[in-house]
């Protein structure tokens, strides 16, 4: 026979108080992390923090909920605490706003519920001017709804819109359909025969009786050009050529210019002969002023006669001398 096993020794007293004292530790340790889990929770969702209440009036709180914050340049200042109906119908946002981060709201805040086409809503506010007076505690103020979807109805309006006149514009009686029509056909008698000219007359025929005529008005014109040029060799040569008429007028003035240089020397020489009578005639007063009447007039005719061989000399390019001494 095989011997029976031991049978386990009973439990001590010492025993059973230690594992009691255990079992009591455990219990205590596992409610104080709860109440301290519990107490992290409540400072980190600001249960613990000083708060100013904000009410916002709004016409409806569609897209709010409790808990919702409100930012300020995308930064949480405040969280909607309690959402409630006014008697006029109106909808009232409580928002409690911490001490700390109540310095960003002014008196002239505005404050917007941005409902979005995608993504939720939410609750911004804005503060254009930081030096204004700051916001007091239990302020109201009414808040502003930018709806996105609000848009939608218009845009479906504007999209039928736009789409039936797309219709209109491709439909095959249309305006466009019609020139775009005559657009290909033109472009057809450009790669035609008769070419852009073809295109813009209308007919073949038409364009080569049109070439015709500018190839005979062309010819016409060279054969104008030609004479003009036999005119002009003609013109040239009677008047620059040997024995010209610009060749006669150049002797002409030659002798022009000799005959008027025989004059000035007569007239030097009539000169000469009256300054010598006036010292004669010295002591006659009578023959003086007579003889100065005489002077003078001689001189103006001198004066003329050099006006004269001047102009000559201006106008005729080959002269070379134009002086004309005066006694």
């Amino acid at each position: 026979m095989l011997p029976a096993p031991d049978s386990p020794a009973p439990p001590t007293p010492a025993r059973d108080a230690r594992l009691e004292l255990k079992a009591t530790l455990l219990l205590v340790a596992l409610a104080l992390l709860l109440a301290a889990s519990v107490t992290y929770l409540l400072y980190a969702r600001g249960a613990f923090e000083r708060t100013q209440e904000l009410v916002l009036v709004a016409d409806d709180s569609e897209g709010v909920s409790v808990g919702m914050d409100m930012t300020f340049s995308g930064f949480a200042i405040g969280r909607v605490r309690r959402i409630a109906l006014a008697d006029d119908g109106s909808v009232r946002i409580v928002v409690d706003v911490p001490v700390r981060d109540a310095k960003w709201l002014r008196e002239s805040s505005v404050f917007v519920l941005v409902r979005n086409l995608v993504g939720g809503t939410s609750l911004r506010a804005y503060s254009g001017v930081l030096s204004d007076p700051p916001l007091p505690p239990g302020a109201e103020r009414r808040v502003l709804v930018g709806d996105a979807t609000a848009e939608i109805p218009q845009l479906v309006r504007d999209a039928r819109d736009l789409i039936a006149n797309l219709r209109a514009l491709t439909a095959a009686d249309a305006p466009l359909a019609g020139t775009l029509a005559q657009a290909q056909r033109f472009a057809e008698r450009l790669n035609g025969p008769g070419g852009a000219l073809g295109a813009v007359v209308g007919d073949e025929q038409q364009a080569k009786r049109l070439v015709s005529r500018l190839e005979g008005a062309v010819a016409r014109t060279d054969a104008l050009i030609a004479r003009i040029d036999g005119v002009v060799a003609r013109a040239d040569a009677r008047v620059l050529g040997d024995g010209g008429v610009l060749a006669d007028v150049q002797a002409g003035v030659v002798e022009l210019r000799a005959l008027l240089a025989d004059a000035r020397t007569s007239v030097e020489k009539v000169n000469a002969v009256l300054d010598e009578t006036k010292g004669i005639a010295g002591n006659v007063r009578a023959a003086t002023v007579d003889l100065d009447a005489l002077r003078a007039e001689v001189e103006a005719t001198l004066r003329r006669i050099d006006h004269l061989i001047g102009e000559v000399n201006r106008r005729w390019p080959f002269a070379r001398d134009t002086e004309v001494k005066l006694p």
